[in-house]
């Protein structure tokens, strides 16, 4: 019998799809040892008195089993089945498999939840009893309830999941980007809805976020003066130098540079941990997947080709005579141009803008963090992590996922069945 079935309940009529308010009800608690069968053992046993589901809940813990239903009380009319034959029956049931059974009576379905939802990730490496207790209490401090707790990830960072009602987004963001701080921990707050799993498009930056280094840097150290492009590098990442002049300068002191150079670098690139496992799963679950780098197309269309990209931009070093001539070729790839990329993929994507994820860590990446449905900033410098909407600080670029609700056992799962 399904709930817009429910006879009338003590003289109060049933409201189709709904169960009334003063309506009688039990909450069934089942907890103990998890093995197979609790939960079919349980619906079959209350299944005699034809009661109606109205909300179920599960969780195992170290081998340990909480299950939840809340039903419809039994009818008990006319020498039908009582609710204490019901309780005694389930205790019983209970006390057969070494199980503990705790029934409380009450009236109607859950209370409704407040206006707002949003899922606040928290990822923590570890995460701490300390952090935990302080995040709760902030959400709290909104106003916000905290409907469900769901672990997606135990490794390689510590990652739940809260599911909050009657905050607003942007109020429990900015709430909890403070205490993040303070703690040392992540939190990224999205809103709630279908627009989150349906974020199809993810762009990345490339140099310190896709890969570990800086690809001009790479090219500097053939060319003996390193250190003073990765001091210039500094400086425009953290926005203090215009990102087009700082580029010009550092690539005039790579003229000269054999062109054979190139494949050295290419070799020398180092993939951030969690980049495969990041793009593997994407691409399976039907994304597709960007990059946007103000480094140079001699590596990024190589990226493109070994990590099955589907879209790729960069500057581009001119060559001529099979020497750097220690200029770039083309549209700069800046910070503005990068925003401009998102927007372009998109469209070719046909993905709406406000369904795209972008990734970076540089003040040259925050007009496409700030266009994109989500932006990301991944072990970013101070201004960018201020600006974005939300912030990694662990070295595993994987962890991304976990801001999408997708799960380590949902990767772990698709690795096994490929």
């Amino acid at each position: 019998m399904s709930a817009s079935q429910t006879p009338p309940v003590s003289g109060v009529p049933a409201v189709s799809g709904l169960v009334r308010d003063d309506a009688p009800t039990l909450l069934v608690k089942i907890f103990g040892k998890d093995r197979p069968g609790i939960t079919a053992g349980l619906f079959d046993t209350l299944a005699a008195w034809s009661v109606d589901v109205i909300d179920i809940e599960q969780v195992v813990t170290r081998g340990r089993i909480v299950l939840c239903a809340l039903i419809t009380a039994p009818a008990g009319n006319g020498g039908g089945a009582t609710e204490g034959e019901l309780r005694a029956t389930v205790h019983s049931w209970a006390e057969s498999l070494q199980l503990q059974a705790e029934i409380i009576s009450g009236r109607g379905d859950n209370r409704p939840r407040g206006t707002g939802r949003s899922h606040v990730t928290v990822l923590g490496h570890p995460l701490t009893a300390e952090s935990t207790a302080a995040i709760a209490a902030r959400i709290t401090g909104t106003g916000g309830n905290i409907d469900r707790i769901f672990r997606l990830a135990k490794y390689p960072v510590t990652a739940v999941e809260f599911a909050v009602s009657g905050a607003d987004t942007p109020v429990l963001r900015t709430a909890l980007a403070t205490e993040a701080a303070r703690l040392g921990v992540d939190v990224a707050v999205v809103a709630s809805g279908l627009q989150r799993r349906a974020q199809r498009l993810v762009v990345m930056d490339v140099d310190s976020t896709l890969i570990q280094d800086e690809v001009i840097e790479l090219f500097a150290a053939h060319a003996g003066c390193e250190a003073e492009v990765a001091e210039v590098t500094a400086q425009a990442m953290r926005g203090e130098l215009d990102f087009a002049q700082s580029l010009h300068a550092r690539v005039a002191l790579l003229a000269g540079l054999d062109e054979s150079v190139i494949d050295k670098v290419r070799s020398e690139v180092r993939l951030t941990p969690g980049a495969r496992t990041l793009i593997r799963t994407l691409k399976r679950l039907g994304y597709q997947v960007g990059v946007v780098s103000g480094g140079f197309t001699q590596v990024t269309d190589d990226l493109q080709e070994r990590l099955g990209l589907d879209f790729a931009s960069a500057n581009t070093l001119e060559v001529v005579d099979g020497k750097l001539t220690g200029r770039v070729t083309g549209e700069i790839v800046d910070r503005a141009g990068k925003a401009r990329l998102l927007r372009r993929f998109a469209a070719e994507a046909k993905v709406p803008l406000d369904q795209t994820v972008a990734v970076g860590d540089g003040a040259n990446d925050l007009d496409m963090l700030n266009a994109a449905g989500l932006g990301v900033a991944f072990n970013a410098k101070p201004v960018v992590r201020q600006a974005a909407h939300t912030a990694v600080n662990v070295p595993f670029l994987d962890t991304v996922l976990y801001l999408l609700g997708i799960t380590r056992e949902e990767v772990e799962a698709a690795d096994t069945h490929e």
